[in-house]
């Protein structure tokens, strides 16, 4: 199992993110991994990638642990480590490293961000970037797939950062609703290679 780790140029930042629009990027850098990606359990983040997110506070046993523990961190975005999800991987970086860990439990992460005013583009969600309206706001969300599975049925609470997300089943379409103070938003959702995990369309009304 190895490691790559390389210095970030300031374009390379940019993509990953100093705002929270640019933080959604349209692609995730292909710069090494950690492991394979299996389905099943997922596998020991390698230590020194431990050690990466530890200096930013993180503890974090899998890479599916990151996920979701930076993901609700109490801060304002942007945060001085981001984490930029897609189908199957991961990549975090901070002002000098970046590093591309698979996700091996073999779930997909689903990040959404409801909204009634304001909102902005994104496509692969950034942990520690992207930014929703709708802070500490109650919410009930159920996805279902097009074939009338339910894989989610729950209430809870969006973050500091507006989100909210899931671990989903990979390679499903179907809808997300959500509902918050009565309103009710829905859309897509993709669980593939190519689908989003960043769902910022979801406009309360």
């Amino acid at each position: 199992m190895t490691l790559t780790r390389r210095h970030l140029s300031a374009g390379g930042l940019g993509l990953l993110g100093s705002t929270a629009l640019v933080a959604c990027s349209p692609t995730i850098p292909d710069t090494g991994s950690v492991g394979t990606t299996t389905g099943g359990t997922a596998d020991a983040l390698d230590p020194k990638v431990r050690q990466m997110l530890a200096a930013h506070g993180i503890e974090a046993a899998t890479a599916e642990d990151a996920v979701a523990s930076l993901d609700r961190v109490s801060k304002p975005r942007p945060l001085a480590l981001t984490g930029s999800v897609g189908y199957d991987q991961v990549a975090f970086a901070d002002d000098s490293d970046q590093v591309t860990v698979p996700l091996t439990g073999g779930q997909f992460y689903l990040s959404m961000a409801p909204y009634r005013t304001q909102t902005h583009e994104c496509y692969y969600h950034n942990l520690g970037g992207c930014q929703g309206e709708l802070v500490d706001t109650p919410v009930h969300v159920t996805v279902t797939t097009h074939a009338g599975q339910s894989l989610l049925d729950e209430d809870t609470t969006t973050a500091t950062n507006g989100f909210t997300g899931f671990w989903i089943p990979r390679d499903h379409t179907g809808t997300v609703t959500v509902t918050a103070e009565g309103t009710t938003a829905s859309t897509p959702f993709d669980s593939g290679p190519d689908g989003p995990t960043c769902l910022t369309t979801l406009h309360l009304a």
